[in-house]
């Protein structure tokens, strides 16, 4: 049974949500504010995190943060800011996802079921190593050398496993410093990493494009 921690100090909302959690067989802890919510995720490492961006005590963005210093538990943060600055805060603390309230809780269950679905499944090959620090792809005693911009394209998708990120979103999420660079340079990037992966016996699959919706990257088995 996935284990959910809710946080939420609206008590009507987290009520109604917590109904729903608990009707998909989810087992659910509920917090009205952030100050607890560290200590909680080290007692017992949830599923999933719903988080609140206006909390008590310690806001969301703060709880995000210090969650990602130790753990890498999806979190998905719910707001009733729909500014793009807000958005990008809260996917550059390190929430998986977002949804603005109000929301409804069909879209809510939706979304925390394709999160657990890509969780679940095995997010590294065996073979396959990404090393951070030198820009480089290992896989089975071969190595390719991306350049800085094609590795944070390839390392935003390696991290998610068979998510799905429009070329929005890796504008926003892979070169967030960056906003002279154009869809047409992503795919661009792309094109270049696959070429280069092909040096490995990867094929254009690892890179996956998905018509009409953008790029993912799938484990090689």
């Amino acid at each position: 049974m996935p284990y959910i921690l809710l946080v939420e100090d609206d008590v009507q909302i987290a009520e109604n949500i917590i109904l729903f959690l608990k009707a998909q067989q989810y087992e659910v802890k509920h917090l009205v504010s952030g100050e607890h919510v560290v200590k909680m995720v080290h007692e017992r490492e949830p599923d999933l995190i719903l988080l609140d961006l206006m909390l008590p005590a310690v806001n969301g963005n703060i709880c995000c943060q210090q969650i990602r210093e130790f753990s890498d538990v999806p979190i998905v943060m719910m707001t009733a800011r729909v500014e793009e600055i807000d958005r990008l805060v809260g996917l550059e603390a390190g929430a998986d996802d977002y949804v603005c309230k109000p929301f409804s809780a069909k879209e809510l269950m939706l979304r925390i079921k394709a999160i657990l679905r890509r969780t679940q499944k095995s997010v590294m090959c065996q073979n396959l190593a990404v090393l951070q620090d030198s820009f480089k792809i290992n896989y089975k005693k071969k190595s390719v050398e991306l350049t800085q911009l094609e590795f944070s394209l390839f390392y935003l998708l390696y991290k998610q496993p068979e998510r799905i990120y429009s070329r929005g979103q890796i504008l926003d999420l892979a070169y967030p410093d960056m906003r002279d660079i154009s869809d047409r340079t992503v795919d661009a990037h792309v094109k270049n990493i696959r070429n280069k992966i092909k040096i490995l016996g990867l094929g254009n699959t690892v890179l996956e494009s998905v018509y009409g919706a953008g790029y993912r990257y799938v484990a090689p088995q």
